[in-house]
């Protein structure tokens, strides 16, 4: 498998399994880099562990840069460079699988990033929460809408506008050994007549 295609490119189409692999490689990065982290913020003093995609929405939250600090700088790098490695493998694959799909790339702003956006800023609607109900449905219907899109569902069977069926070869395999099944199985005619043949002679008295 190429695996510079697998994580880091935006073409083609990648089946259920490969997706799941994709979420599981991003949780083991996670894990590194946050001990990573962990080690960082106990020499600056400053400790921190794990990483959050919500890092990524803070970028456009003004109210995220008042409370940084000098000390929380190496870090916040060790966080910044890990969050954008995991955001770049994370789209790339999930829009090879919204492909496997039959659906532009596109829909990751519906799936992703509205219910991201909402949650960085759902604490500035606590004042008006009655106004907020509809953007908190539209963004938990998108949510879910996604999760089991993208994680559960099967990819089109046939060649669309992305690619190949990525299990293409597996099914024409299976196809084949059922071929060669039935027809090793299949009801043999002469296996299960018994023909006698015809002796010539007289005629029983």
């Amino acid at each position: 498998m190429d695996w510079t295609w697998y994580l880091f490119r935006f073409n083609g189409r990648i089946n259920r399994a490969k997706y799941w692999l994709a979420m599981l490689i991003i949780l083991c990065w996670m894990i590194f880099l946050a001990a990573l982290a962990l080690a960082a913020g106990l020499v600056s003093g400053e400790v921190t562990f794990g990483f959050d995609i919500d890092d990524l929405f803070r970028i456009v939250d003004p109210a995220s840069y008042r409370s940084l600090s000098w000390a929380d700088l190496p870090s916040l790098l060790i966080r910044g460079i890990g969050t954008s490695l995991f955001l770049w493998v994370y789209l790339a694959t999930s829009i090879k699988r919204l492909h496997d799909r039959d659906k532009s790339g596109w829909w990751m702003v519906p799936f992703f990033v509205y219910p991201g956006l909402y949650n960085q800023f759902a604490d500035r609607f606590s004042d008006y929460w009655v106004a907020a109900i509809p953007f908190a449905l539209a963004a938990f219907v998108f949510c879910i809408w996604g999760f089991v899109e993208m994680y559960f569902l099967r990819g089109t069977r046939w060649t669309n506008q992305y690619g190949v069926n990525p299990l293409g070869k597996e099914q024409m395999r299976a196809r084949s050994a059922q071929a060669r099944l039935r027809a090793t199985t299949a009801w043999d005619q002469q296996s299960e007549v018994e023909m006698v043949p015809h002796k010539a002679g007289p005629p029983p008295v």
